[in-house]
């Protein structure tokens, strides 16, 4: 269940290709910044602009004058980069989607229609179409004590041989205000996890988080 094939609808991202040859989907954040890079220059000139260096923003988004862009970035089409955004690079924003005030990316992909509207924090992650954090909501990408991150999900763990890892979210799924996503959460497809939550490993498919010992399939 936390293979990209049981997260994501390829079908919504600009950045399907990234994903070929992957298992998991954490296994592309080393790969994004490069790729950005070999994408954008196939990008038509009809539809998109370079913006400064490595920087490709579709001429129907809209971006704030006053969020902050550094690249290598994707802003796909009809997407809103909002005021006072700031994106620190290495992040693919789908067609539709939404990065709001305040909100900071960095390293990530943002399938299509993924709304980051308000004050969220997103590093080091992938969210799949639709996927929605409320206000407040941000993911952690460094353990406490600077150790490789492990994604846990029952009795099984799965090495990442990564220092900095976010959230892996599925399509569709919900995180409620406030809440945080700690180092490696991996969250199923369709699951919503309720507001000021504090999220640690996986999440199934189509359940809703309302605190770590109670993890109920939705009905």
């Amino acid at each position: 269940m936390l293979t990209i094939k049981n997260l994501y609808d390829l079908n919504e991202t600009i950045a399907a290709k990234l994903f070929d040859g992957v298992t998991y989907p954490w296994e592309v954040l080393p790969k994004i910044s490069g790729f950005i890079v070999e994408l954008g220059n196939t990008l038509p000139e009809d539809k998109f602009e370079k913006r400064g260096e490595n920087i490709w923003i579709a001429k129907s988004a809209k971006v704030a004058p006053t969020a902050c862009l550094n690249g290598p970035l994707i802003v796909d089409e009809d997407a809103e980069i909002r005021h006072c955004a700031f994106v620190r690079g290495n992040a693919i924003v789908g067609k539709g989607a939404v990065v709001g005030n305040s909100t900071e990316l960095k390293n990530v992909v943002l399938f299509n229609k993924v709304q980051v509207p308000h004050y969220n924090y997103v590093g080091d992650s992938v969210l799949g179409f639709k996927a929605h954090m409320g206000a407040g909501s941000i993911t952690s990408n460094v353990k406490s004590d600077k150790t490789l991150v492990v994604v846990k999900a029952g009795e099984e763990k799965f090495e990442t041989g990564l220092k900095k890892m976010g959230a892996m979210l599925g399509d569709n799924v919900e995180v409620g205000c406030n809440s945080v996503l700690n180092p490696g959460t991996v969250i199923g497809r369709e699951s919503n996890v309720y507001p000021t939550s504090c999220v640690r490993g996986f999440v199934p498919a189509k359940h809703i988080f309302k605190d770590g010992k109670n993890i109920v399939p939705k009905e």
